[in-house]
């Protein structure tokens, strides 16, 4: 399957930039699935879409699960609320590498994401990565899929980072845990799926 065709390139200058801003959330009440990145790299940054670098398999990922029921690539990324979907991050200052967050940046996300949670009060949060996860939540022992806590009263599934830098996962195997993540989600009673493929 082919990834979103990229749309121009940043330059170095407009890379150099971006470090440190933040890119605006794809959210609205009531979501099937809000999903929740580490925090935005330069090139999401530089050009202010989600997953937007190229080698990113997260609108792939998202298509070949089913969440879509066609290719959609970070410019598109405000039609994913038509699908029930939305994106945050649990840090919002754009960095090159999310190694260069602070433990403590991933810590104090990790609130704020709870407070976004009681506001929006989605079906469900996704979380795209695991060690972010595990320092940000104090959870040192979680690992991939649904999690036995939740928080704000939201089920949390922990899931593999989309990024091509941190490419432990293979796309086959993000694509299966985003299947159980949306089958959980649309069978999940008073929570139907919305427009997209079941």
């Amino acid at each position: 399957m082919p990834a979103p065709r990229p749309r121009r390139r940043p330059t170095a200058a407009e890379l150099e930039a971006a470090s440190g801003r933040r890119v605006p959330d794809v959210v609205a009440p009531g979501l099937r699935v809000l999903f929740c990145g580490i925090n935005p790299g330069l090139w999401s940054a530089a050009v202010g879409h989600h997953f937007a670098r190229p080698g990113n398999r997260f609108w792939t990922a998202l298509h070949a699960s089913g969440f879509t029921d066609e290719l959609l690539g970070p410019d598109d990324e405000r039609r994913l609320l038509e699908r029930g979907l939305g994106i945050t991050n649990l840090v919002d200052r754009a960095t090159a590498s999310a190694a260069e967050l602070e433990a403590s940046e991933l810590r104090a996300g990790a609130p704020r994401l709870a407070a976004k949670l009681r506001r929006l009060s989605p079906a469900a949060l996704a979380v795209l990565g695991v060690g972010a996860y595990r320092l940000g939540f104090g959870r040192p022992g979680a690992g991939v899929g649904e999690q036995p806590e939740s928080i704000s009263g939201v089920r949390v599934w922990v899931l593999p980072n989309p990024s091509g830098a941190q490419a432990s996962y293979s796309l086959e195997e993000m694509v299966a845990w985003l299947v159980r993540l949306r089958r959980a989600v649309d069978e999940a009673p008073g929570r139907p799926g919305v427009t997209g493929p079941g």
